[in-house]
């Protein structure tokens, strides 16, 4: 029986986001004895790895094969879970960060430039927006899952390895469904391979981003939205685990059980959500008149959700703070599918990889710096306040939010043409 490739899509956002280990990153190595700094500091370096491997990853995936390319990712991936779950210095974290990031290298624009290419030959490229979503909803959908399984494990096994050891069977089911993708998929590949070959795209692709202004634009606005996501959004973990302490009916469980049953029904509401989030991006994008309109629209949102969490995190108004990520999770579940649209209109069919490599690799870029900065603020504030410890990620967030909404009132009054209204 031939399997659809829409499912097959879906299916491998399920299966990638069975990622067990993704609610209790931070907690683990808090665990370990890992100051805030030193944790954006693996963080960092992962995006480092990231962004070295980027641009070639999707250069290569153009030239030589995208399936192939995704296969080698979820290799390195399960190469990075084994290290992980055997760790116990800091060199091996190193290490096991090293393998994760040249495994998202390898998956990040593959995947989408295979979906766009899909829709392109089946007459259906003006739904890239839906169904990106409708395929990205899934992947909110297999987090979700993830979670309460993930809680499941830390709750009646008490440690932190096994959710990494769990981590690998998704990874081989993914290889499994790659092998069913058809040829055609890869792309228009060579034969042999040749660094010239790979320079040369990538140089057509660099030059691009950084010559045709509305390219160049979205890079800014992917790596301050996605970059400030990624850097923040695993702050929740630590609030959480406050948050679970100070329960009354909680008491008697120990920390890790606490902690499991919070961040688990907390984390399933944000994914679930979220995946209701994606599915339907494209209704923002039709109310406010196309993927331009939205992103302006969602900007909006963004800074009233950061600047709300900076009294919540200063007064530690648990609630409210935990209200908010989940927000801000929400919201960018909204944002990604049409950032996505927006970078493939920017491309031609032979480069989509490596353009939306690009993309992945502004959100490195951006990640590269503001983990440790965050970390380094929080430590700081930390070692000065007993209180609002957590600040300065509403007020980095916020700032953000402004510079980029200055900087679209600045290109309206240059070109009025450009207001969707």
């Amino acid at each position: 029986m031939r399997i659809p490739m829409l499912f097959r899509f879906s299916l491998y956002g399920f299966l990638k986001n069975q990622r067990y280990y993704d609610p209790f990153l931070i907690l683990a190595f808090r665990e370990k004895g890992l100051s805030f700094f030193a944790i954006g500091i693996l963080i960092g370096f992962r995006e480092v790895c990231t962004n070295i491997f980027e641009i070639p990853s999707g250069a290569v995936a153009d030239l030589y094969g995208r399936r192939r390319a995704m296969i080698f990712s979820f290799c390195a991936y399960i190469a990075s879970f084994a290290t992980f779950a055997m760790s116990k210095s800091l060199f091996f974290l190193f290490a096991a960060m090293f393998f994760f990031g040249l495994g998202d290298a390898f998956r990040s624009g593959t995947h989408k430039a295979m979906i766009f290419d899909w829709l392109n030959w089946q007459g259906r490229s003006d739904e890239k927006t839906k169904i990106y979503g409708f395929t990205r909803s899934w992947s909110q959908m297999g987090s979700a899952l993830s979670v309460l399984i993930a809680s499941i494990l830390v709750f009646y096994r008490g440690n932190y390895t096994d959710i990494f050891w769990f981590s690998i069977i998704p990874c081989v089911l993914n290889i499994i469904n790659f092998l069913g993708y058809p040829a055609r998929l890869d792309g228009d590949t060579q034969s042999k391979f040749s660094l010239r070959t790979v320079a040369n795209l990538l140089g057509s692709a660099l030059k691009k981003s950084v010559q045709f202004p509305p390219l160049r634009r979205l890079v800014f606005e992917g790596m301050g939205f996605e970059g400030m996501y990624k850097a923040s959004k695993d702050f929740l973990q630590p609030i959480l685990k406050q948050t679970a302490i100070a329960l009354p009916f909680l008491l008697m469980l120990d920390e890790s059980k606490r902690a499991a049953l919070l961040v688990g029904g907390v984390y399933f509401v944000l994914y679930f959500l979220s995946s209701f989030a994606s599915r339907n991006s494209h209704r923002i994008s039709d109310w406010r008149g196309g993927d331009e309109g939205a992103a302006q629209f969602m900007w909006w949102i963004d800074l009233v959700l950061f600047a709300l969490l900076i009294p919540a995190l200063w007064f530690n108004l648990y609630p409210a703070i935990i209200a908010l990520f989940v927000g801000l999770a929400i919201l960018q579940n909204f944002w990604r599918p049409g950032l996505i649209s927006r970078f493939n209109a920017q491309s031609t069919p032979e480069m989509s990889a490596t353009i939306l490599s690009i993309e992945a690799q502004s959100k490195s870029l951006a990640t590269i710096v503001l983990a440790p900065l965050l970390g380094w603020m929080v430590d700081w504030v930390d070692n000065f306040s007993s209180i609002g410890k957590f600040t300065p990620v509403g007020i980095v967030g916020a700032c953000i939010a402004v510079a980029i909404l200055l900087a679209y009132h600045s290109e309206l009054e240059a070109n009025p043409e450009l207001n969707p209204e």
